[in-house]
């Protein structure tokens, strides 16, 4: 990490700046909000799927070679147990879902109250005007009706 900073800023970065403090040392971050999520690597554990990695073990003991695979894995502190589930939708997801079904379900509702007959009244409805159509009689009217 710190070749890839030296890459990006070859002037350096200045003494206050977060990264700085955190590649000199852990104890420049206390007060700020990223010195409370720094953890002691003796009190830490890896969680990946709801089990806790073992110190030592490689993530391919566990998850097998494969390079596509995409893990997600959490630190939390040791004996506080498996971090909290992520949720299978995300909040903006769950809201278009629920936004799509209760467009439907009002949709539905308004079916349901229309008792209606008008579309009786409609041309695709007319039981013989098929027949009236191949016949070639469909158009034909009486004089003097519109």
């Amino acid at each position: 990490m710190r070749g890839a900073v030296m890459m990006a800023f070859p002037m350096g970065l200045p003494e206050w700046d977060t990264i700085k403090l955190a590649m000199d040392s852990v104890d420049g971050l206390e007060g700020t909000g990223v010195g409370a999520e720094v953890m002691d690597p003796e009190n830490a554990a890896l969680w990946v799927a709801g089990k806790e990695f073992m110190k030592g073990q490689l993530v391919s003991d566990r998850l097998g070679k494969n390079e596509k695979t995409k893990v997600i894995a959490k630190l939390q502190k040791s004996g506080s147990g498996p971090p909290q589930r992520e949720p299978a939708v995300s909040e903006e997801e769950r809201k278009a879902m629920m936004a799509h079904y209760f467009k439907k379900q009002e949709e539905m509702k308004k079916l349901a109250e229309s008792q209606d007959d008008d579309y009786l009244a409609s041309a695709w409805a007319d039981s013989g005007n098929m027949k009236r159509s191949l016949q070639g009689v469909g158009d034909i009217r009486a004089p003097g009706l519109r």
